[in-house]
């Protein structure tokens, strides 16, 4: 018999009861108890916010095991997610009802792939779901949304009649176009993987940002010093306020991760005149045993120089994933830009349970439209591939 239980934090819920239930080799460290338990530690997910804890567990009654869990928010907006419902809101305010509260299974303000219902058995993950809907409905909540989950589950939620909406994000294959099934050796091998026109542009671009006089250090999470993160957390600071906007995440969280998963973390600082300029972060999934990946984050710079984002943020990080053989570097929602530098189209997925029957079918047609669309645009980017046929 199957209990559920839901928490308001997840410090409630043990962490090696929840990260022994993720078990899909692209999970992601950002599903980790300890990167979620310091989201809301640090205050940056809060009620406060607009991001109230809501996670939804489901127990073996007879020994108090966990079984499955889910990490859910109750959100009073749309901010911090990487897809765009506006003008669902927009529809629901129109005809004088609620749209906020919503559901939301996401990693806040990350917008990458991997697990959302934790555990292995599918009946579990079931009636999981079936509960989530049951409280949404109960408690007169408009909506419930996952975000980016694997493809495997996408059966599990239709099933259970959640709306499939498509997205496109754009990843870096560690893979040698004269060695199949092989990583590269190292970067010039990946740029003659390239056609010629994206191999000249990318020569062009780090030729010019040598020739500026700037150099890169490297720092496993684990060696990052104080010093090294309040200067990391001003140039992630500084990229927010320069698009007009308050940063998500305050310094408290880059502590927390810090202290609590360092192995996962690694630092790419660009120096200049001796000083540090610029900063991106990646993460490891260092759970993946062969098929590792690596998610490009935060990148940030107090001074321009002209192809420092696209070095520091881009061809740094592959770079870092030829030499440690890692399979994967996922660069992100959104940017055209990155299938310039050799990163190309994936199409990801969300999925979307709206309680009203009247506006579910209104949004069933509108993402058949839109799923249309989409196929469309990454059929028109497949034009502009970067990678060259194998020979």
């Amino acid at each position: 018999m199957y209990k559920i239980k839901i928490f308001s934090s997840i410090q409630e819920i043990s962490s090696n009861a929840w990260n022994s239930l993720i078990t899909h080799p692209n999970a992601s460290p950002f599903i980790r108890h300890e990167y979620l338990l310091a989201m809301e530690e640090s205050g940056s997910v809060s009620p406060s916010t607009g991001w109230t804890p809501c996670h939804f567990t489901l127990w073996d009654d007879a020994d108090q095991q966990l079984l499955g869990a889910m990490p859910f928010y109750l959100k009073s907006h749309s901010y911090g997610e990487y897809v765009f419902d506006w003008a669902w809101a927009n529809a629901y305010k129109e005809h004088a009802l609620h749209y906020y509260p919503k559901l939301l299974s996401a990693i806040p303000f990350t917008p990458v792939g991997g697990s959302r219902i934790l555990g292995t058995d599918p009946v579990a993950k079931s009636h999981l779901l079936e509960a989530i809907i049951d409280f949404a409905k109960g408690k007169e909540i408009s909506s419930v949304h996952i975000l980016f989950p694997p493809l495997e589950d996408e059966k599990t939620f239709t099933e259970l009649g959640f709306l499939r909406r498509e997205s496109i994000q754009f990843h870096w294959q560690n893979q040698s176009l004269n060695r199949p099934g092989e990583f590269l050796h190292d970067f010039e091998e990946f740029l003659y993987t390239l056609n010629k026109k994206r191999r000249n542009n990318i020569i062009r671009e780090r030729q010019s940002v040598i020739a500026a006089g700037v150099s890169f250090r490297h720092i496993p999470g684990a060696e990052m010093t104080e010093a090294d993160w309040d200067f990391f957390y001003d140039c992630y600071a500084a990229n927010y306020f320069n698009h007009g906007n308050a940063p998500y995440l305050n310094r408290e969280f880059f502590s927390r991760i810090a202290a609590s998963m360092p192995e996962y973390i690694h630092l790419i600082f660009a120096n200049f005149e001796g000083k540090p300029i610029a900063s991106s972060m990646i993460f490891r999934n260092r759970d993946a045993n062969s098929q590792e990946r690596a998610y490009g984050r935060y990148w940030g710079a107090i001074q321009g120089i002209k192809n420092l984002h696209f070095e520091t943020a881009y061809y740094q990080s592959i770079e870092f994933c030829i030499r440690e053989k890692i399979a994967v570097f996922e660069g992100g929602a959104q940017g055209e830009h990155k299938i310039h530098r050799g990163l190309v189209p994936v199409n990801l997925y969300s999925m979307h349970y709206l309680v009203d029957e009247r506006f579910y079918d209104a949004v069933q047609q509108f993402l058949k439209r839109e799923g249309m669309s989409m196929y469309r645009y990454i059929d028109e980017l497949s034009d502009h591939h970067p990678i060259k046929q194998s020979s």
